[in-house]
């Protein structure tokens, strides 16, 4: 995979929220307005590549039985880091994101990259997966909330639109409104990409052979 190829992914082909689905909590939350997603969407991506650098350098150092503790406890370290520097110097976008952003700590997205990507290979390719990662959560947040924002409130950044702001659907910045626009994407990133499911052929191409096969052995000796 070349270094374009490692980024890119992170925007349609394994989009974290899209593909994967991974961090629908805080992409439903704070995808209502552009602001408080892109606000959202910087914050994780500074964590994802912060912790991905550091949980790649140490890939050889942390020992395998305690690994999910220290990827959490690096995870922590970092976003406390961000959540006093948004504190600082934007506490607006501090109060739009309330609670969502220390449950930064336990986004899927960026504990299943260090877990699938960055304790597996190079400092430079965990940087990139990070930030490919992170632009897709990003995107799919502001594309979320400019939808969202535009229909639901007649504004876009907070500046009133002609005509949507006076004739608004104001479903669309409550919970339904935001798994119906979650579920459009989906089907939209869908649609484009042409996923199939791939068939498995025999045992070999099962996730759980492994479990099957001790079932029989178990089975055999009773």
């Amino acid at each position: 995979m070349t270094k374009l190829e490692n980024f890119s992914k992170g925007i349609i082909k394994e989009n974290p929220v899209l593909v994967l689905v991974l961090g629908t909590c805080p992409t439903l939350a704070t995808s209502t307005n552009v602001m408080s997603a892109l606000g959202m969407g910087a914050a994780a991506t500074v964590v994802l590549l912060c912790s991905n650098i550091v949980i790649s350098a140490l890939r050889k150092v942390i020992p395998d039985k305690v690994r999910i503790p220290c990827f959490i406890v690096l995870i922590a370290g970092f976003v406390t880091m961000v959540q006093m520097l948004v504190k600082a110097f934007a506490p607006a976008l501090d109060q739009a994101l309330g609670i969502y952003l220390p449950l930064i700590v336990v986004n899927c997205i960026i504990l299943g990259r260090a877990e699938m990507f960055a304790q597996k290979n190079s400092v430079i390719d965990s940087a990139i997966d990070g930030l490919g990662m992170g632009a897709g959560f990003t995107l799919t947040l502001v594309m979320m909330g400019t939808i969202r924002e535009v229909f639901g409130s007649g504004s876009w950044l907070g500046y009133p639109i002609p005509v949507l702001s006076d004739n608004n659907i104001s479903i669309l910045t409550m919970a339904p409104g935001g798994f119906f626009v979650f579920g459009l994407l989906i089907a939209l990133v869908n649609k484009l990409s042409e996923n199939k499911p791939k068939k498995h052929t025999g045992c070999a191409g099962c996730p759980s052979a492994g479990l099957c096969k001790m079932k029989k052995e178990v089975s055999a000796d009773d």
